[in-house]
């Protein structure tokens, strides 16, 4: 970990060569690692009006934080794995997609490249509005029935409604749907070479492709945690709520 002393001396393409994560917690301060590569960190810190002793700290934050296992969240009830998972949307809207939208509009790689980040400059975006679509629309829906399920559960949903949520096709089916979903990265993967980092690649180069195998890397990892502890815990709650609203009914 970079002293402040030690950082404030260099670059801060030397220091996001060392440490890549630097360019996203410049990224969440304001400033733009690649507009500032020929910079001191104390230079880049003070055009923005920003304590470099804060964006060490944050760095040494940011290295500290853990991930729960799959094994722990296991363990948790399924409106704790919601909360994580909600968590995770927040954090690739409003940290990791602007900060990758950033460098793919902002960095310039060279005449040598110029066609690759042309067609970057197509495809992410896209990539960006398609992701987006898909967190609200399971948040809007898989989310959203775990919720009615666990009021029903509770008897705080009337008997009326508790009814109406069973006719909604079954979680299941969403689950299946979900497994189905196409490879979302898969362009920009095949448009990088599977982010293969070229011998003349710069830092900007390097920290773009570093940072979007990164994505992926997390979204694939996110993926896991819905299909294979997310919805076999709401299969389950679905199961249990159905068979006690069949007791209620029956006893009605």
């Amino acid at each position: 970990m970079h002293s402040l002393e030690n950082s404030r001396k260099k670059s801060i393409a030397d220091l996001v060569n060392e440490n890549h994560v630097l360019a996203g917690v410049l990224h969440f301060f304001g400033i733009s690692f690649f507009q500032h590569e020929n910079h001191s960190l104390e230079e880049a810190c003070n055009a923005h009006r920003v304590n470099p002793a804060q964006v060490i700290a944050a760095l040494e934050d940011w290295a500290a934080r853990k991930e729960p296992t799959r094994e722990e969240l296991f363990l948790h009830p399924i409106e704790l794995v919601v909360g994580y998972l909600k968590k995770k949307h927040r954090y690739f809207v409003r940290q990791a997609l602007p900060f990758l939208s950033s460098m793919v509009e902002g960095i310039d790689l060279g005449p040598k490249h110029k066609s690759l980040m042309t067609d970057m400059r197509l495809m992410f975006p896209l990539f960006v509005d398609d992701f987006i679509h898909h967190i609200h629309e399971e948040e809007d829906t898989l989310f959203e029935r775990i919720r009615l399920l666990q009021e029903i559960d509770a008897a705080v949903l009337p008997l009326s409604e508790a009814i109406r949520v069973f006719s909604l096709p079954a979680i299941a089916k969403m689950a299946a749907d979900h497994e189905a979903h196409d490879d979302e990265m898969e362009g920009i993967r095949k448009l990088t070479n599977d982010y293969r980092i070229p011998a003349s690649a710069t830092v900007s180069m390097k920290v773009l492709f570093h940072e979007l195998q990164q994505l992926e890397r997390e979204l694939v990892i996110h993926a896991k945690i819905e299909n294979d502890l997310l919805f076999p815990k709401a299969v389950e709650l679905e199961k249990e709520v159905k068979r006690k609203l069949t007791v209620q009914i029956k006893s009605n």
